[in-house]
Protein backbone atom coordinates (compact mmCIF):
# COMPACT_ATOMS: atom_id res chain seq x y z
CA UNK A 1 0.00 0.00 0.00
CA UNK A 2 1.40 3.87 -0.32
CA UNK A 3 3.43 4.95 2.10
CA UNK A 4 1.66 8.32 1.71
CA UNK A 5 -2.12 6.62 1.85
CA UNK A 6 -1.22 4.93 5.28
CA UNK A 7 -0.20 7.91 6.86
CA UNK A 8 -3.33 10.29 5.44
CA UNK A 9 -5.20 7.17 7.49
CA UNK A 10 -3.12 7.68 10.31
CA UNK A 11 -4.24 11.42 10.43
CA UNK A 12 -8.12 10.27 10.05
CA UNK A 13 -7.38 7.75 13.29
CA UNK A 14 -5.86 10.40 14.99
CA UNK A 15 -8.82 12.79 14.36
CA UNK A 16 -11.18 10.17 15.97
CA UNK A 17 -8.81 9.51 19.21
CA UNK A 18 -8.72 13.37 19.62
CA UNK A 19 -12.35 13.79 19.24
CA UNK A 20 -12.17 16.39 16.78
CA UNK A 21 -15.79 16.15 15.14
CA UNK A 22 -15.57 18.51 12.61
CA UNK A 23 -12.64 17.37 11.13
CA UNK A 24 -14.08 13.51 10.80
CA UNK A 25 -16.50 15.38 8.98
CA UNK A 26 -14.75 17.20 6.49
CA UNK A 27 -12.75 13.96 5.86
CA UNK A 28 -16.12 12.13 5.60
CA UNK A 29 -17.72 14.76 3.37
CA UNK A 30 -14.50 14.46 0.88
CA UNK A 31 -14.83 10.51 0.62
CA UNK A 32 -13.16 8.90 3.68
CA UNK A 33 -15.87 5.90 4.38
CA UNK A 34 -17.24 6.20 8.02
CA UNK A 35 -16.34 2.88 8.91
CA UNK A 36 -12.71 3.12 7.78
CA UNK A 37 -10.92 0.34 10.06
CA UNK A 38 -7.43 0.45 11.31
CA UNK A 39 -4.92 -2.43 11.56
CA UNK A 40 -6.28 -3.88 14.75
CA UNK A 41 -10.18 -3.45 13.19
CA UNK A 42 -11.07 -0.21 15.00
CA UNK A 43 -13.44 1.62 13.24
CA UNK A 44 -13.20 5.90 13.71
CA UNK A 45 -16.31 5.35 16.09
CA UNK A 46 -14.40 2.65 18.11
CA UNK A 47 -11.90 5.21 18.46
CA UNK A 48 -13.75 8.11 19.20
CA UNK A 49 -15.96 5.96 21.85
CA UNK A 50 -13.15 4.72 23.72
CA UNK A 51 -11.44 8.23 24.46
CA UNK A 52 -15.27 9.30 25.21
CA UNK A 53 -15.24 12.08 22.59
CA UNK A 54 -19.32 12.31 22.36
CA UNK A 55 -19.41 15.07 19.41
CA UNK A 56 -17.16 12.82 17.24
CA UNK A 57 -19.02 9.76 18.30
CA UNK A 58 -22.73 11.72 17.30
CA UNK A 59 -21.07 13.34 13.90
CA UNK A 60 -20.28 10.06 12.49
CA UNK A 61 -23.41 8.40 13.71
CA UNK A 62 -24.75 10.95 11.63
CA UNK A 63 -22.37 10.34 8.59
CA UNK A 64 -23.29 6.14 8.37
CA UNK A 65 -20.81 4.98 10.93
CA UNK A 66 -21.84 1.12 12.11
CA UNK A 67 -22.52 1.58 15.88
CA UNK A 68 -22.42 -2.47 15.82
CA UNK A 69 -19.38 -2.60 14.15
CA UNK A 70 -16.63 -5.03 15.84
CA UNK A 71 -13.28 -4.56 16.17
CA UNK A 72 -10.65 -8.09 15.50
CA UNK A 73 -11.21 -8.59 19.29
CA UNK A 74 -14.94 -8.85 18.61
CA UNK A 75 -15.54 -5.64 20.83
CA UNK A 76 -18.38 -2.97 19.91
CA UNK A 77 -17.92 0.52 20.27
CA UNK A 78 -20.69 0.20 23.29
CA UNK A 79 -18.65 -1.62 24.95
CA UNK A 80 -15.66 -0.19 24.95
CA UNK A 81 -17.90 3.15 25.98
CA UNK A 82 -19.11 0.84 29.38
CA UNK A 83 -15.28 -0.50 29.84
CA UNK A 84 -14.13 3.28 29.55
CA UNK A 85 -17.14 4.42 31.77
CA UNK A 86 -18.20 7.09 28.95
CA UNK A 87 -22.38 7.92 29.99
CA UNK A 88 -22.62 10.00 26.68
CA UNK A 89 -21.22 8.09 24.30
CA UNK A 90 -23.35 5.18 25.50
CA UNK A 91 -26.62 7.69 25.27
CA UNK A 92 -25.30 8.81 21.79
CA UNK A 93 -24.52 5.15 20.60
CA UNK A 94 -28.04 3.69 21.63
CA UNK A 95 -29.95 6.64 20.92
CA UNK A 96 -28.64 5.82 17.01
CA UNK A 97 -29.40 1.77 17.87
CA UNK A 98 -26.79 0.13 18.91
CA UNK A 99 -27.58 -3.55 19.75
CA UNK A 100 -27.65 -3.22 23.66
CA UNK A 101 -27.25 -7.30 23.60
CA UNK A 102 -24.32 -7.34 21.07
CA UNK A 103 -21.97 -9.79 23.17
CA UNK A 104 -18.14 -10.33 22.38
CA UNK A 105 -17.35 -13.40 20.98
CA UNK A 106 -17.00 -14.67 24.41
CA UNK A 107 -20.39 -13.53 25.52
CA UNK A 108 -20.12 -10.32 27.42
CA UNK A 109 -22.46 -7.69 27.27
CA UNK A 110 -22.22 -3.96 27.72
CA UNK A 111 -24.16 -4.59 31.23
CA UNK A 112 -22.01 -7.10 32.30
CA UNK A 113 -18.84 -4.62 31.74
CA UNK A 114 -20.40 -1.68 32.90
CA UNK A 115 -21.62 -3.79 35.97
CA UNK A 116 -18.13 -5.12 36.44
CA UNK A 117 -16.92 -1.67 36.81
CA UNK A 118 -19.80 -0.58 39.02
CA UNK A 119 -20.47 1.93 36.28
CA UNK A 120 -24.79 1.71 37.47
CA UNK A 121 -25.65 5.13 35.22
CA UNK A 122 -24.61 3.05 32.33
CA UNK A 123 -26.49 0.43 33.54
CA UNK A 124 -29.28 2.50 34.05
CA UNK A 125 -29.49 3.43 30.71
CA UNK A 126 -28.61 -0.40 28.95
CA UNK A 127 -31.58 -1.65 31.27
CA UNK A 128 -34.04 0.68 30.12
CA UNK A 129 -33.14 0.06 25.99
CA UNK A 130 -33.53 -3.85 27.27
CA UNK A 131 -30.41 -5.24 28.64
CA UNK A 132 -30.64 -8.34 29.64
CA UNK A 133 -29.70 -9.02 33.36
CA UNK A 134 -29.91 -12.43 33.37
CA UNK A 135 -27.83 -13.14 29.91
CA UNK A 136 -25.13 -15.45 30.56
CA UNK A 137 -21.34 -15.27 29.03
CA UNK A 138 -19.41 -18.11 27.30
CA UNK A 139 -18.83 -19.14 30.98
CA UNK A 140 -22.02 -19.20 32.68
CA UNK A 141 -21.42 -16.13 34.50
CA UNK A 142 -23.84 -13.19 34.30
CA UNK A 143 -23.61 -9.24 35.46
CA UNK A 144 -24.49 -10.05 38.52
CA UNK A 145 -21.91 -12.86 39.01
CA UNK A 146 -19.30 -10.25 36.86
CA UNK A 147 -20.50 -7.50 39.61
CA UNK A 148 -19.51 -9.65 42.62
CA UNK A 149 -16.48 -10.82 41.46
CA UNK A 150 -15.58 -7.81 41.12
CA UNK A 151 -16.50 -5.93 44.11
CA UNK A 152 -18.91 -3.70 42.57
CA UNK A 153 -21.49 -3.38 45.39
CA UNK A 154 -23.58 -0.52 43.66
CA UNK A 155 -24.00 -2.40 40.53
CA UNK A 156 -24.58 -5.93 42.81
CA UNK A 157 -27.43 -4.28 44.55
CA UNK A 158 -29.02 -2.49 41.38
CA UNK A 159 -29.27 -6.18 39.72
CA UNK A 160 -30.50 -7.38 42.33
CA UNK A 161 -33.10 -4.84 42.47
CA UNK A 162 -34.45 -6.01 39.30
CA UNK A 163 -34.11 -9.58 40.26
CA UNK A 164 -31.22 -11.18 38.69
Amino acid sequence: MDPQLLELAQQVFDLARRGDAAMLAAVIEKGVPPNLRNENGDSLLMLASYHGHVDAVRTLLERGADPDLRNNNGQTPLAGAAFKGFDGVVEALLAQGADVEGASPDGRTALMVAAMFNRTSIMDMLLARGANPDARDASGASARDAAGRMGAADALAKLKSQGA
